[in-house]
């Protein structure tokens, strides 16, 4: 082995041997010895030096003799410079990735994998053939290619993996900053086999290799200067860039140790029980594990802000071995309890607000510590009237009861009262405010998310049983044939007497009890009303109707208790026609009155009902009805008329304690009741009312969605062996028919059998229901 003189001291030329010496030797930069042994360290620091320098004046002349060496050199060339020539082909392979079999090479087999692999023969014109680490064989460009190891010309595959673990055991980023200390001094740059002679004193094909996955790895002391094929120079970054990406380099780790303890804790709560599980408001508690819940939580809404939140929702994913999809962090935020099982989807992505802010609710406090009534002196005392509010069993809102009484002249005087939301809410007040803002109350299976604060919507403003209600009544006189003869509109206070659900209802007119002789005016005013409307070119679409109560949504086997409800049942048929008649009472004082108001119309739809008479009456003729009519139009400045209910005009008056536009005509009502002018022009309520509907569509679509999701969870969780009667209402496509079943009121597709008509009845099994994905498969069965 050869040995220097370097400053009158012996080193051995660095060798593989010495590689753990080297690997000890501290840094010129962050040596300090003690004064005690100044003179000896001195010295050593002096030597490692020197021999730097030596090791790179070699590297230089070597460098000048490639420069001078022919590729064609005769037989007698010297050993030297046959030595020469080979150094002077591998470069010439190395630059231009000329792949020849048996070369060990390293080359990226896609974005996140590098692999090494052995040459084996030409795939067409430019790609060969290798087998890598792995055993696998595959096609690569030559522009995959991002190493060719020097020195070797016969590898063997089964040595690949050995080969790896020997490079990556050198592994010691401490070489490098030893190296870049000394290059960045001397300004100097250098190849990968010049940084191994550096610092494994050997260009043999593991200390090349090593030093090029040293190179390759780095991140903080040197850069690529240029690229000639598959070889690279490298270039000492400045002392201020190395410092400033060594704090980078620690901050990332510390990222990187928070990450790995954060996907530790997913996979922790993910392998908890039910019961076990975090609450959701705990993951709350750190920011940076809030924040990437969060980025997780949008991801899985498909809501990401930034780029950020969706590579951060990405990593998490992939971290965990899941797939990069909305539906893959709905079921890892399902897996660690964050989600419930049911969780409603679309009530996130739409943003619907489920709870009024503090401030709202303060607000709210503050208008019901007022007693003060501005319209005290006005109201008519109409606690002597029997109050009948017939609503769904869990209503919370209670805005509209019904009077009747018969005169002595034979006709109908039928009194609708609807809770006087504005004794509390004024024009543009902060409790009104918010109410637009939301628009509608959202009725779910799961939850009632009311347009008004609770203390009000579900308290002061509700009609309530046996107790004094302030409201606003719609008193109309009927002629025989069900015609408005009189109406007038004012301020009353009334005392409901019963709060009746519709089957209690349905079942005292049934009964026809002499104590409820009120009830039964008001369903003979009702019959009367819809025989006129009839006659008025009303299209009647009665079908059938579904409600589904969840009482505990956040289990994973809720209790689900579902109502199919006949929209011509007598109860409900009474209030429907009840509303369409203060609808024309409210349009007919409005219009009378010249007040701004939204005035709801239809355009007669040229509906030859002759040509739907072959069809059953119910769910299969207002099917076909309801698929030619037109949408309703809206004009704040004059009636316009409703074909479909067959009256000429129709403003919505009875809930404004949960849709917005009613609470609108209520302001412009009560006002010229007071002799105030009305407080919005047309061109006002024009843009309320735009925003107003399409939030209004926004909570139906959020309605309907949520209401076809509990249905197919409650058909999933039914006997298989259970039957449905089922109508047809449409054919598609040869056999294939729309069908509704009946015990549910669902619509949904199958194939029924030949010889079926539209409006048979059939019987029909669920194969499968998958309320997540929105599927349903629906068969055809024999009856029994």
């Amino acid at each position: 082995m050869a040995i220097r003189a370097v400053n009158n001291c012996s080193f051995f030329r660095p060798s593989p041997s010495l590689f753990s010496t080297y690997r000890r030797l501290p840094s010129v930069i962050r040596f300090h010895p003690p004064s005690s042994c100044y003179g000896c360290c001195h010295t050593q620091t002096r030597s490692i030096k020197s021999l730097f320098e030596t090791v790179m004046e070699e590297l230089k002349a070597k460098r000048k003799r490639r420069k001078k060496v022919v590729v064609s050199v005769n037989a007698s060339a010297s050993s030297s410079n046959a030595e020469l020539l080979n150094e002077v082909l591998t470069e010439e392979i190395l630059v231009n990735r000329s792949l020849q079999k048996g070369l060990l090479l390293e080359f990226k087999k896609d974005s996140d994998r590098i692999l090494l692999a052995v040459a084996q023969r030409p795939d067409g014109k430019k790609n060969w053939m290798v087998s890598d680490q792995n055993g696998v064989s595959s096609s690569i460009k030559p522009q995959q290619v991002t190493y060719i190891v020097p020195g070797i010309s016969n590898f063997d595959q089964a040595n690949i993996a050995g080969f790896l673990q020997k490079a990556q055991d050198n592994m010691d980023p401490s070489l490098l900053e030893f190296a870049w200390s000394e290059l960045l001094e001397k300004n100097k740059t250098v190849t990968v086999e010049e940084m191994a002679e550096i610092i494994f004193g050997s260009v043999e094909p593991l200390e090349s290799y090593s030093a090029h996955l040293l190179l390759s790895k780095d991140e903080v002391y040197f850069t690529v200067l240029e690229t000639k094929g598959s070889r690279c120079i490298y270039g000492p970054r400045s002392s201020e860039q190395v410092e400033e990406l060594i704090h980078r380099k620690a901050a990332k780790e510390i990222a990187v140790k928070e990450f790995q303890e954060f996907i530790k804790l997913l996979r922790s709560a993910k392998s908890m029980p039910s019961q076990d599980k975090p609450s959701k408001s705990s993951w709350k508690d750190e920011e940076k594990i809030w924040s990437r819940i969060e980025s997780l939580e949008a991801y899985a809404i498909d809501a990401c802000k930034s780029d950020e939140q969706r590579e951060t929702a990405g990593m998490i994913l992939k971290e965990m071995g899941l797939a990069k999809t909305t539906s893959s962090a709905v079921k890892l935020l399902t897996d660690i309890g964050y989600f419930p099982v049911h969780v409603n989807l679309d009530l996130l992505k739409m943003k619907i607000p489920t709870d009024h802010s503090e401030k709202i609710t303060s607000a709210a406090q503050s208008l019901l510590s007022d007693s003060s009534d501005p319209d005290e002196v006005n109201r008519k005392n109409l606690t002597n009237l029997k109050v009948y509010a017939i609503d769904v069993d869990e209503a919370d809102e209670l805005d509209d009861a019904l009077s009747a009484t018969k005169l002595q002249d034979g006709r109908i005087n039928v009194w609708i009262h609807v809770a006087d939301a504005t004794r509390y809410v004024q024009p543009g007040s902060i409790v009104d405010r918010e109410a637009m803002r939301r628009g509608t109350s959202v009725f779910l299976p799961t939850a009632t998310y009311p347009m008004f604060p609770e203390n009000l919507a579900m308290g002061a403003m509700s009609l309530r049983q046996g107790e004094l209600c302030n409201a606003v009544t719609v008193s109309v006189v009927l002629h025989d044939d069900g015609s408005i003869a009189e109406c007038s509109v004012f301020n009353s206070v009334i005392k409901p007497t019963y709060m009746l659900t519709y089957e209690s209802a349905s079942e005292l007119l049934h009964l026809n009890l002499q104590e409820e002789v009120e009830l039964r005016t008001l369903y003979e005013a009702a019959k009367l009303r819809l025989n006129w409307r009839r006659q008025q070119g009303a299209v009647e679409t009665a079908t059938l109707e579904t409600r589904i109560k969840v009482s505990n949504p956040e289990d994973p086997e809720p209790s689900i208790t579902l109502y199919v409800e006949n929209q011509a049942d007598p109860a409900m048929r009474l209030v429907s026609e009840m509303m369409i008649l203060c609808g024309e009472a409210i349009a007919t004082f409005g219009s009378l009155n010249n007040i701004p108001l939204p005035y709801r119309g239809q355009p007669q739809s040229d509906i030859n009902l002759s040509e739907f008479s072959h069809l059953p009456e119910g769910p299969v003729r207002s099917f076909a009805l309801v698929k030619i009519m037109r949408a309703a139009e809206i004009d704040f400045r004059k009636p316009a008329r409703h074909g479909v209910l067959g009256v000429p005009g129709y403003v919505q008056f009875t809930s404004p304690i949960r849709r917005y536009l009613d609470l609108l005509a209520h302001y412009q009502i009560k006002a010229f009741l007071r002799g105030e002018p009305p407080p919005f022009t047309p061109g006002n309520l024009e843009g309320i009312g735009a925003g107003v509907n399409e939030k209004a569509r926004e909570v139906r679509k959020l309605g309907n969605s949520s209401l076809r999701y509990w249905i197919l969870e409650y058909l999933r969780k039914q006997p298989e062996a259970r039957r449905y009667r089922a109508l047809v209402l449409k054919f598609f496509k040869g056999r294939l028919a729309a069908l509704l079943l009946v015990e549910v009121g669902f619509q949904a597709t199958a194939w029924v059998s030949v010889g079926t008509q539209i409006g048979d009845e059939v019987v029909v099994k669920v194969e499968e229901s998958h309320p997540r994905d929105d599927i349903i498969y629906v068969k055809e069965v024999a009856r029994d």
